[in-house]
C-alpha cells in the first residue's frame, strides 16, 4: 500500500486591501497542481474566516482546495515553496496551507 498525503490549501477571493482577485489567478493555481499531480480538486463553497495581525481584523471569502499525492520529501517541498508563491500571486500575509496522512481504500 502506497502512502498519501492531503495538501489543503484555503485560497482567498480578496486580496488584503478587498479588492476581489481575478478569476485567472485561482484557474492558474488549479491549472499549476493539476499539471504538476495530474489531479486537483476545489470546493465552490465560500468559506469565511476571520483573522487579526497587529489588532488589524481581516476577513477572509475562502475556496478550499486540495491534491491527494504520494507522501514524499520532493513533493513536501514542493508545497513549501508553492505557498510563497501563493502569497505573492494572491498578495497574502499568509496563506493557509495544511497536510495530513490520508488512507485510500
Amino acid at each position: 500500500m502506497s502512502t498519501f498525503r492531503r495538501y489543503e490549501i484555503l485560497i482567498p477571493s480578496q486580496f488584503n486591501d478587498g479588492r476581489p482577485v481575478p478569476d485567472k489567478l485561482l484557474t492558474e493555481t488549479l491549472l499549476e497542481l493539476e499539471q504538476k499531480f495530474s489531479a486537483v480538486s476545489c470546493e465552490t463553497q465560500v468559506i469565511h474566516g476571520l483573522w487579526q495581525q497587529e489588532g488589524e481584523l481581516f476577513r477572509d471569502r475562502l475556496l478550499r482546495v486540495f491534491v491527494d499525492v504520494a507522501d514524499t520529501a520532493e513533493n513536501r517541498q514542493f508545497f513549501v515553496e508553492f505557498k510563497e508563491r501563493l502569497k505573492s500571486r494572491f498578495q497574502q500575509l499568509e496563506i493557509w496551507l495544511t497536510t495530513h496522512p490520508i488512507e485510500v481504500i
